[in-house]
């Protein structure tokens, strides 16, 4: 069954503290690289990863309201906000997992930067229209979701207007890029195999990527998504909704799994993070010391 209240905090609690280190570890490695040698596949992961930690620093609000029995703990404006941030979140990521694909088997140096504005405008615009669309709408009906709840219990007036966008976000946000991203890794895994000369290695880290990147579509994303199918087509709200929300957390748990895969940078600072952590636990202060002067030289 789906999950209740308890587990659903204690999914969020996991969510928060696997998320926000990996996170912030992700952060530092790419924004070093992207100063310093800016790739392709590190401009994108670097946005990938602000996203990610831009829906981990307002998850505390969300355990707040789950512990309160889904009673929204702020002022009511900011339930929208709220919800801004944590939509574009989602929907940044299902985008910038794409944008990862198509670099991986198109290698398209030119077009990165361009191609993250592209996403934020994108996601944010859609966004902007599920936070906001029905929050000045029919304000007399007095539900809206905007008292005790947020973004619930909807008025008929308001699920006209809410239902149509999610069903479009489903089908711009989510099934096209999760079909671009299945045929770009497909494809990427047919050209390494047919060719001798690629190490194992390569082709091993290739298929990796490409599993925890369909897991993270099918675990984190698709639960959510498909609601916006059932209550487009049900003309309601479904009332089970709000738990697959909380699969959309682990995004943020299965996100530095792509990036070990993908990104050599990420691989080396855990390899010095690791090296240094061994050398402090061993009582090695020289060998500790001359490790960080090493990687500051670096």
């Amino acid at each position: 069954g789906l999950p209740d209240g308890s587990e659903i905090l204690a999914v969020y609690i996991f969510a928060f503290l696997t998320g926000l280190p990996s996170n912030f570890l992700a952060f530092y490695s790419f924004q070093k690289k992207v100063r310093e040698k800016p790739l392709p596949i590190d401009i994108l992961l670097l946005n990938l990863t602000i996203s990610d930690l831009f829906l981990l620093i307002i998850l505390p609000v969300k355990m707040v309201e789950v512990a309160l029995d889904n009673t929204w703990p702020l002022p009511d404006f900011l339930c929208p906000l709220v919800l801004f941030i944590f939509h574009s979140s989602i929907y940044l990521s299902t985008l910038f997992l794409m944008g990862i694909s198509m670099e991986r088997y198109l290698c398209m140096p030119t077009y990165a930067k361009v191609a993250s504005l592209f996403f934020w405008f994108l996601a944010c615009s859609h966004c902007l229209g599920i936070a906001y669309g029905v929050e000045y709408h029919d304000r007399t009906a007095k539900k809206g979701g905007f008292n005790s709840t947020c973004y619930d219990n909807f008025s008929p007036s308001q699920l006209q207007i809410v239902l149509p966008i999610r069903l479009e976000v489903f089908i711009v946000l989510f099934f096209i890029p999760f079909i671009i991203t299945l045929f770009c890794y497909i494809s990427v895994i047919r050209i390494l195999t047919s060719m001798p000369n690629i190490k194992p290695q390569k082709k091993q880290r290739a298929v990796a990527l490409a599993l925890a990147t369909v897991l993270n579509f099918s675990l984190a994303f698709a639960p959510y998504n498909i609601s916006h199918i059932v209550g487009f087509i049900e003309g309601e709200n479904p009332a089970w909704r709000v738990e697959t929300f909380v699969f959309t957390t682990l995004n943020t748990t299965l996100d530095p799994v792509i990036f070990f895969f993908s990104s050599s940078t990420i691989r080396q600072t855990i390899t010095d993070w690791l090296r240094i952590c061994s050398s402090s636990l061993q009582g090695d202060g020289a060998g500790y010391k001359n490790k960080i002067i090493i990687i500051n030289i670096e």
